[in-house]
């Protein structure tokens, strides 16, 4: 399914900002378009105060390369655009250069539902300069959202143990494209279906739901409203119950349930919304067993997280069902992700590639320089420390040390014999043409659950997570030292403190 074409007509080209275009522009004009480059798309902090983070959105990275062009309708609004005196902002030359460009990059990306870690790159970029750059605003629009969304769906699902999660968050997300994002995310993190229906369609992903309020206010009385509704759907039926009074929701629900059991179906349960929910899921559980439905469910909704979700559960609360909306689908306690995408390196008229570091006052903004990759070591299925090292280095040792990017005095030695190795940025395309068979949404929920078993429950904690080990290649830390105190032309005689 090709996700942009189905959801927008024509081409997503302009999907970017600005300056990307005035970039695009000055390498061309400077004889620069064609210099080949490697950028990285990582973050530097997990969101929620989290352990880890799930990697989402390149199914979305896939259709967007794939599609990339510029039709006549993008080339004639760049054609029109002037600057401040009236002067066009770009020749026609460009736009006829725009018109030709075909997409050449090679891509490697960690596949969907990985677990990765700050500083990691999630998506690697080789390729022409001016189309790396062209690439960068949309792959952060694409891969931050969905990659904070399923690391926030997974955190969810974790404290829900076990239960069923359902996404209900289509009318609280932000627009027609956050919510289908969302809800794919979702699924990936760990939900077990959506209310968005939409999504069900283009995504393949289970959709659930049951009624609201409005259903029972349109009956004369809510046992009236319960009735109406076993007779449309009898082996669907999940009841709505506090609309007036809860109790007295949970009795109308268990006569209309014994009402469908003489016709020979089996009501599913109720819904709370509103209220102690501990309490009234309690009161529910009780009700129903004297009644004889053990296995009816209490489905809950009402602005859960993960936080209130824990809490319930600490309660003891018989909730059996999660209804998740609006904290999962807007990341309510952390709107934005904040991954970047640096240049790290670029190749000389030599045909060598240059290391390419950007410095700053805050050492967690400094870039990894280089053309790298990324190796999973791991022992019996258990994830034991990551390494990022320099493609031209050579794996086949029985020891390294690796050295946290931001904090030079955590270090670790990793005795390489014995353990298994996974290099983690996979060929998604290759000189433009895509060399990656995309699993199916299934596949990939099914990966992240595979991903996260893999980690200490000690990681997944929702307070005060364990620190997974991630660190540089001992060489590549040096490398990367070396660079800096180039840039900041430190000979050793000031330090600039």
């Amino acid at each position: 399914m090709k996700i942009t074409k189905d959801l927008y007509q024509g081409s997503l080209a302009l999907l970017t900002d600005f300056y990307q275009l005035t970039m695009a522009y000055g390498y061309w004009k400077s004889g620069k378009a064609e210099q080949e480059a490697v950028f990285n798309l990582f973050f530097r902090k997990h969101p929620f105060q989290s352990g880890f983070t799930l990697a989402a959105g390149l199914e979305y990275v896939i259709d967007f390369c794939k599609n990339f062009h510029f039709d006549e309708e993008d080339l004639a609004f760049l054609l029109e655009m002037k600057n401040s005196d009236g002067s066009p902002t770009f020749e026609p030359s460009f736009i006829a250069y725009l018109k030709e460009m075909e997409f050449k990059c090679s891509i490697e990306a960690v596949e969907e539902g990985t677990v990765v870690f700050p500083h990691i790159p999630m998506v690697k970029v080789t390729g022409p300069l001016i189309q790396c750059q062209l690439l960068e605003t949309p792959l952060l629009n694409i891969v931050n959202f969905q990659t904070l969304i399923a690391t926030k769906a997974a955190r969810i699902s974790f404290a829900a143990q076990g239960d069923p999660v359902m996404e209900f968050g289509l009318r609280r997300a932000q627009g027609i494209d956050g919510a289908l994002a969302a809800s794919r995310a979702s699924y990936i993190g760990g939900c077990a279906s959506t209310s968005n229906v939409l999504a069900g369609k283009l995504f393949g992903i289970p959709v659930s739901g049951t009624h609201a309020h409005s259903w029972i206010m349109s009956f004369d009385s809510e046992l009236e409203a319960f009735k109406a509704y076993a007779d449309a759907f009898p082996d669907k039926c999940v009841f709505l119950v506090d609309t007036y009074d809860t109790i007295s929701g949970i009795k109308n629900a268990i006569e209309v349930g014994k009402f469908l059991r003489e016709k020979g179906k089996e009501w599913v349960g109720v819904r709370i919304d509103s209220g102690d929910l501990a309490y009234y899921s309690n009161i529910a559980r009780e009700m129903m067993d004297e009644a004889g439905f053990p296995d009816a469910k209490v489905v809950a909704s009402n602005d859960l997280d993960e936080h209130i979700i824990t809490s319930l559960k600490i309660q003891e609360a018989s909730i059996d069902i999660w209804g998740v909306g609006t904290k999962l689908v807007t990341a309510f306690d952390q709107p934005a992700l904040g991954a970047v995408y640096k240049l790290s390196a670029i190749k000389t008229k030599e045909g060598t590639w240059e290391p390419k570091v950007k410095v700053s006052q805050q050492s967690i903004k400094i870039n990894i320089p280089g053309n790298h990759q990324v190796v999973r070591f791991s022992k019996n299925g258990k994830a034991v420390a990551d390494m990022i090292y320099l493609n031209s280095q050579n794996l086949d040792r029985d020891e390294f040390i690796i050295i946290d990017p931001i904090d030079p005095t955590k270090r670790k030695k990793i005795k390489a014999k014995g353990l298994d190795q996974e290099v983690l940025l996979k060929p998604i395309f290759e000189k433009g043409k895509k060399v990656y068979s995309m699993p199916d949404i299934h596949q990939v929920k099914a990966n992240a659950a595979r991903n996260l078993s893999q980690f200490d429950k000690a990681l997944k904690r929702l307070v005060n997570p364990h620190i997974y080990p991630v660190g540089l290649e001992e060489s590549l830390y040096q490398l990367r030292n070396d660079l800096v105190f180039k840039m900041k032309n430190y000979d050793g005689e000031e330090n600039n403190i």
